[in-house]
């Protein structure tokens, strides 16, 4: 799958995240966990159009990015479960 493809992921990501609604965009640790929230449906509908773990492997790093521009620390320094 191109890179151009998952940027689109990302875009559509940022882009829902942004326009939801409900989307508390003031409170860090909500904001992040809407990413999540979108990523995880986005995998849900969308892991058949790409190879073997690719999509994941993207949101994931997408995830881990959002965490440390939010200023969020990771899920192991806080004592949650992956």
């Amino acid at each position: 799958m191109p890179i151009r493809d998952l940027a689109e992921v990302g875009a559509r990501l940022e882009e829902t995240v942004r326009n939801h609604p409900d989307g508390d965009l003031s409170d860090p640790r909500r904001l992040y966990q809407s990413y999540e929230m979108v990523a995880i449906a986005i995998l849900d509908s969308e892991f058949t159009d790409y190879p073997p773990d690719e999509l994941r492997a993207y949101l994931a790093h997408f995830l881990e990015s959002k965490r440390n521009e939010l200023s969020l620390p990771s899920s192991l320094e806080t004592g949650d479960q992956p």
